[in-house]
């Protein structure tokens, strides 16, 4: 679980530093910040999808196909099951207490921790990272949320004080358990059927649409894309 105690300890320091350090970074910094982390998320959802292309042309071809068909399914299947509205209905919620504590701060600790929970708990970017590192051992994906979620935590604990970071602990819970159920459950069943090429083709497909939002290209419903990683192991059985 080295991905989620990375990302836990990225949000426990994020939040001394917000306390230790009042101001807010310039403008520039920002936009150098966002382009680093759009870039590291592109490159690594390349290199996700583009490891699995060993073989020939015509194996690379039908993995390519499978990955595209299972992030399209695996919207659609998104879609069905309303994954975005209950995120964007937990956004809200959380962006709400957030500007409650703008206009009468401080905010209240507790509600501060929940929806800190709520906003970094709910990034598919961390799912992505508990797949990636359940499947594969790597955390790169980790390490980019831990970077973004220790900036956004810095301006948390200035609405709400100290208890905001705290959010690390139940963070690194869910993360936690998701990378452990992967890594000794699903992988091990993937691969022992030769499905888990399929799972990280999904995955970096995935990570790639995420660097599209981060980049603010466009607006795309990424958790509505999750269930990809889950459909590409499907279709990777039912095409043989």
């Amino acid at each position: 679980m080295n991905g989620a105690f990375l990302n836990a300890l990225a949000i426990l320091l994020g939040g001394l530093a917000g306390l230790v350090w009042r101001a807010s970074l310039p403008a520039r910094a920002q936009l150098f910040l966002r382009a680093g982390l759009g870039a590291a998320t592109m490159i690594t959802g390349i290199c996700l999808v583009a490891g699995n292309w060993g073989g020939s042309f015509l194996l690379a071809l039908k993995r390519l196909l499978i990955t595209f068909l299972a992030v399209v399914f695996g919207y659609w299947l998104g879609k069905l099951l309303r994954l975005q509205d209950a995120s964007n209905q937990l956004g809200r919620f959380a962006g709400q207490r957030l500007n409650d504590a703008r206009i009468h701060p401080p905010g209240q600790p507790l509600t501060g921790l929940a929806a800190c929970f709520i906003l970094l708990g709910a990034a598919p970017l961390g799912w992505l990272g508990a797949v990636e590192e359940g499947f594969t051992g790597g955390i790169y994906l980790f390490a980019i949320k831990a970077l973004m979620d220790a900036l956004a935590m810095m301006g948390f604990v200035r609405l709400f004080g100290w208890v905001a970071a705290l959010s690390a602990f139940p963070i690194f819970a869910l993360f936690g358990a998701v990378t452990l159920l992967c890594q000794h459950m699903a992988a091990p069943y993937c691969l022992a059927r030769h499905m888990a090429d399929s799972v990280n083709s999904a995955t970096g497909l995935v990570a790639c649409a995420v660097s599209l939002v981060i980049f603010e290209v466009r607006r795309v419903e990424l958790t509505s894309f999750l269930p990809a990683v889950v459909v590409a192991p499907l279709l990777e059985w039912l095409w043989r």
